[in-house]
C-alpha cells in the first residue's frame, strides 16, 4: 500500500516536547520560537525529517504554524483545519484562527512588554518575515534569527531523503529541457536580470525534465537551482540522487555550495519573496528583484502533450474509481469500513502500470468524518459506513502522464432530504462553474463565487478554495493559479485546476464534488457574436455523480442538461474500458434525469 493507516497524531506527546523546546528558548534568551510546516524549499509538502510542526504539536494538516511562547503556544490553522486541530493537539496548545488572526497581532497581544521571538531563517520566506517585521514595528517585539530549536530536542529525527532522480520522457514533457532553459533565460535577459534563484523542487523538476521521490506522493527531489541569463543552470543536489547527465547547459554541485554560489551572483537576481527562504535573502540583500519564480507560470500553462497525457491519465484513473464505486454499491450498509474503501481503490489504481504513487492520502470520510475537510482515516478513527450516511471520497493518482484528483460524495443506504438539499446546492455550484465562459484576463477571484452562489442563497458556504492548480505528473497542489478569493493570477489556456465546491456540517456530514478542468480558448458563439476573447473549461474528469443524492426539482433545465450530457460522455468514454459488472453499474449511474 502507498497509504498507511498508522496513527501519526499523538496529542499526549506534545506537552513534554513543548517543555523541552521551552528549555532551549530559555538558553537562547528567547521569549518565543516559531515552528512552521515548511522545509528549506518552502513547498507545501515536506519529508518526514521536516515534519517539525506535527512532531511538536500533533497537528498533521498541510498548512499552519506554531508560535511557542513561555506561557502559551498558539497553533495557527486556516478554515480547512478548524475541526481537525481540535482532535489533534493537547490542551497545552491553543488553536488560533488564521489568517483572520495574524501572527503579529497575536504576538502583540501576548507579549505586551515586547520580547525576542526566534525563527529559523531557512524555514521562513523572506516576504513573510518582512511583513511580520513591518507589523511589529514599535511593538518592542523582535524577530531573531537562530538555529532550529526543534531539531535540538528531536532526538530521533529522520534522516534527509536520498532517493534517486529519473528522467521525465519527452513524450510526456512535450518540450526539451534545453528549450525551456533557453526560453526562460531570454526572459531574464529582457528583464535585466543576470540570474534567477529557484528553491521550489517542482519548478526545478519541470525545468530539467526530471522527477524524484523525496516527498511522499510528490514526484520531486530536494534540490536548489540557479538559472542564468546566458542559458546555463547550476543545480545543487546530493550526488547520491543523480546518476544521469543533464546536458551541457547544466552544471551539478553539492547542496552545501548553494549559499556561497548565491552570494557570488552579480547584478539583479530574480526571486520570489513569497517562497525564498530568509537565509538566501540575507545574502542577496538589495540585488533581489521580486518578479516571482520564473518557472511558475510556464509550468502552469501545460502544453499539448501535457494536456493530452493528463486527459488519458484521467480516463484510466476513472476506471479504478468506477470499479470501486461499483463494488461499494454491491455491499450492504454497516458491512464496510473506511479503510476498506481506501484499500480497494488503491488496489484498483495499482492495476495501471503507469501508476507511480497516489497523489495524496485518500480522504474517505463517512458521516461526521466527512465534515473534516482533510480527514485521514487511521486505525483509531476507522468508521463503518452506516445506513443514512454519505461518504466523501477524495483521491488521486500520480501517473507518468498526469496527476489526478477527484472527489465524489456517495449515498450509503437511505439518505435524508436535508443532506440531499445540501448536496444539490453543491452540485449546482459545480455545474454552473463548469458551464462558465469568461473574458480573457479574469483571475480565480473573479469567478470563484459562481460555485458558491447556490450555497450563499441558502445562507451556507465552505471554508476552502473552490479550486487549486494541478501539475503534470508533479504536485497535486500547484500554483500560481487558483480558484480562490485571494487569487489574482489571470487564468490562461493550458492551466489545470480543480472545480470542487463543498459543504461541511461539523459532527454530522460533509459534501464535496470535484472534477479537474483545463482552461481553453472558448469556441465562438453561434453567429460569431463574441465581442471579446473568451475562455472556458475542458473537463478532464469523467466519473458519475451520485444521482441518488440529487433533488432534481432544485436543478434548472440548463443544469439538468449539463449533467445528462456529462453522464452521456462518461458512459461513452468509460464503458469500453470496464468489466461486465461495472458496465451495468455505469449504465444505471449515468441514466438521464
Amino acid at each position: 500500500m502507498f497509504q498507511s493507516f498508522e496513527v501519526t497524531a499523538r496529542p499526549e506527546q506534545g506537552p513534554p516536547r513543548l517543555v523541552a523546546l521551552r528549555s532551549e528558548m530559555v538558553k537562547e534568551g528567547l521569549d518565543g520560537f516559531l515552528i512552521p510546516r515548511a522545509d528549506v524549499h518552502q513547498g507545501e509538502y515536506v519529508a518526514p525529517r521536516d515534519e517539525r510542526l506535527a512532531w511538536l504539536t500533533g497537528f498533521t494538516g498541510s498548512a499552519g504554524f506554531c508560535a511557542a511562547l513561555a506561557n502559551v503556544a498558539g497553533v495557527f490553522v486556516d478554515g480547512r483545519y478548524r475541526t481537525q486541530v481540535k482532535a489533534q493537539v493537547a490542551a497545552d496548545f491553543t488553536p488560533v484562527p488564521w489568517p483572520e488572526v495574524s501572527l503579529s497581532a497575536w504576538l502583540k497581544e501576548q507579549l505586551h512588554g515586547g520580547g525576542k521571538v526566534g525563527f529559523d531563517p531557512w524555514l521562513h520566506a523572506a516576504g513573510q518575515i518582512a511583513s511580520a517585521q513591518k507589523d511589529l514595528a514599535d511593538s518592542g517585539i523582535e524577530l531573531v534569527r537562530v538555529e532550529n530549536l526543534v531539531d535540538r530536542v528531536w532526538q530521533d529525527q529522520p534522516a534527509p531523503p536520498m532517493n534517486p532522480v529519473k528522467a521525465h520522457p519527452i513524450e510526456f514533457a512535450g518540450e526539451a529541457a534545453s528549450s525551456k532553459i533557453t526560453r526562460l533565460a531570454k526572459v531574464l535577459q529582457e528583464a535585466g536580470c543576470t540570474a534567477a534563484v529557484i528553491t521550489l523542487p517542482d519548478s526545478i523538476m519541470w525545468l530539467l525534465n526530471i522527477r524524484g521521490s523525496d516527498i511522499g506522493y510528490n514526484p520531486v527531489a530536494h534540490c536548489f537551482a540557479i538559472l542564468r541569463a546566458d542559458g546555463r543552470v547550476d543545480l545543487f543536489i546530493a550526488k547520491e540522487k543523480l546518476t544521469m547527465s543533464l546536458g551541457d547547459q547544466v552544471s551539478v554541485h553539492a547542496p552545501e555550495a548553494f549559499l556561497d554560489a548565491v552570494a557570488a551572483l552579480e547584478g539583479n537576481v530574480q526571486v520570489d519573496l513569497g517562497t525564498l527562504p530568509q537565509a538566501i535573502a540575507d545574502v542577496l540583500a538589495d540585488r533581489m528583484i521580486d518578479s516571482g519564480d520564473p518557472c511558475a507560470l510556464p509550468k502552469a500553462c501545460k502544453n499539448d502533450a501535457e494536456i493530452a497525457g493528463s486527459a488519458e491519465a484521467h480516463l484510466r484513473d476513472a476506471v479504478a474509481v468506477i470499479e470501486t464505486l461499483c463494488w461499494l454499491d454491491s455491499q450492504r450498509p454497516s458491512t464496510v469500513k473506511e479503510t476498506q474503501v481506501v484499500t480497494r481503490l488503491e488496489e484498483n489504481r495499482r492495476k495501471d502500470n503507469a501508476l507511480q504513487d497516489i497523489s495524496f492520502d485518500t480522504i474517505a470520510g463517512t458521516g461526521p468524518n466527512g465534515a473534516i475537510m482533510h480527514y485521514r482515516v487511521t486505525e483509531e478513527t476507522d468508521s463503518t459506513l452506516e445506513d443514512g450516511h454519505i461518504l466523501v471520497l477524495d483521491s488521486g493518482g500520480q501517473y507518468l502522464d498526469g496527476t489526478t484528483d477527484i472527489t465524489r460524495t456517495i449515498a450509503i443506504g437511505d439518505v435524508g432530504d436535508e443532506e440531499k438539499a445540501c448536496f444539490t446546492r453543491v452540485l449546482k455550484g459545480m455545474i454552473n462553474l463548469s458551464m462558465l465562459r469568461w473574458p480573457v484576463g479574469l483571475a480565480g477571484r473573479d469567478i470563484e463565487g459562481v460555485a458558491r452562489a447556490p450555497l450563499w442563497a441558502a445562507g451556507q458556504d465552505f471554508n476552502h478554495g473552490v479550486g487549486h492548480g494541478v501539475g503534470a505528473y508533479l504536485s497535486v497542489h500547484e500554483g500560481p493559479q487558483r480558484l480562490s478569493k485571494t487569487s489574482h493570477i489571470p487564468l490562461q489556456p493550458g492551466m489545470i485546476l480543480s472545480n470542487e465546491p463543498g459543504y461541511y456540517r461539523e459532527g454530522a456530514f460533509g459534501i464535496r464534488i470535484e472534477n479537474l478542468v483545463a482552461v481553453q480558448k472558448a469556441p465562438a458563439l453561434p453567429g460569431g457574436d463574441d465581442e471579446r476573447a473568451m475562455l472556458n473549461w475542458r473537463t478532464l474528469t469523467f466519473v458519475p455523480i451520485d444521482r441518488r443524492l440529487i433533488l432534481v426539482d432544485m436543478l434548472t433545465r440548463a443544469e439538468r442538461d449539463w449533467l445528462n450530457t456529462y453522464h452521456k460522455e462518461v458512459a461513452e468514454k468509460l464503458r469500453p474500458r470496464l468489466g461486465d459488472q461495472a458496465q451495468l453499474w455505469l449504465d444505471a449511474a449515468t441514466a438521464p434525469i
